[in-house]
This record gives structure tokens, sequence and C-alpha cells, in this order.
């Protein structure tokens, strides 16, 4: 799998800014397994600071649809500028993985990501993702499921007793 992997990289590196994947570089893809996802996005998200995604975009189709809390993005291009945008932002990223499952097409795993930004505390995010496979094996649509506020607001000194407190009111 590594010297797949590698093969994959250099065709990508060699075709500067070209986002598709070669036709015989898709076919030499392994299948996405819940082992396999466990694995690229423990590479992804190493605890040395800044994420790499290079080695997972090629498993994203080019019509990729991706959605969170904050926003949904269609297109690899779009996709990979997000990713980009978020590595620039954060002094570090890691993501930690559990319970990594496969059905059918579904992956699903969830996740801690703990970010830290310039002049900020240290926050970890709570969260799920659900991977759903096209009929090539790629990643045709990828939604993220995290509690962005409540996350952020527990570690905001002061903010997080009023926020809880709506909460409580509000919503029970």
């Amino acid at each position: 799998m590594l010297l797949q992997e590698n093969m994959i990289m250099d065709k990508i590196e060699s075709e500067a800014g070209d986002v598709s994947v070669a036709p015989e570089i898709q076919e030499r893809l392994a299948e996405l397994t819940a082992d396999l996802v466990e694995h690229l996005w423990s590479k992804t998200y190493n605890t040395q600071g800044k994420p790499d995604w290079s080695h997972i975009f090629p498993y994203y189709h080019p019509d990729i649809v991706f959605q969170d809390s904050i926003q949904r993005v269609e297109g690899i291009v779009q996709f990979e500028a997000m990713c980009n945008r978020l590595t620039k932002r954060c002094e570090s990223l890691r993501m930690d993985l559990s319970n990594v499952m496969k059905r059918d097409n579904v992956i699903s795993m969830e996740w801690v990501m703990t970010m830290s930004f310039k002049k900020s505390p240290t926050t970890p995010l709570y969260g799920v993702t659900r991977l759903t496979l096209g009929e090539d094996g790629r990643i045709i649509q990828q939604r993220d499921y995290y509690d962005l506020w409540g996350d952020i607001f527990n570690n905001i000194p002061y903010f997080k007793k009023t926020y809880r407190k709506f909460l409580s009111k509000y919503f029970g």
C-alpha cells in the first residue's frame, strides 16, 4: 500500500495544479475500508503541527460535496482550497479518531479535533464525519457534524457559564 500511495503522490506532484486523478492512478487506489481511512487520516493530522491532506485528495471525487456546521463546498478545487485555508489559520491541528466504521458505501468516524490559533487557547471540537463513496469508490460526499459554538464557548472564560445558562433556559 505504501508503494501505491507513493506512486499516487508522484503522479499528482508531477501534474502540479491538476486536481483530477489520472485513470491509471484511479485504478490503483486501494478500496477505502475503515482501516485504510483510519490509517490515511492518522497520517493527515499528525502530532507535529500542520496537517497534510495531499495523500488523501486522490480519494476524493472531482464533484465532492463537503458540508459542516459553517459551510458547504462543492468540487475538489474548492475543497482543497478550504483545507489549505484551515492549515494556514491554525498554529497546530490534531485529530484523534475512534469508532471508524464502514457499512455499504458509507464510512463514519468519531473524532476529537484539537486546534490552536494565534493568541487563543487550544480548542477541542468533538464530532462525527460521514463519508459517502461514489460508484467509483471515491468520496463523493463528506458531512461533518459537531457543536462548534458549544465546544468553543466552553473555552471562553466568563462566557461559558452564561452560554450554559442560556442553553438550559431555552432548550432544557
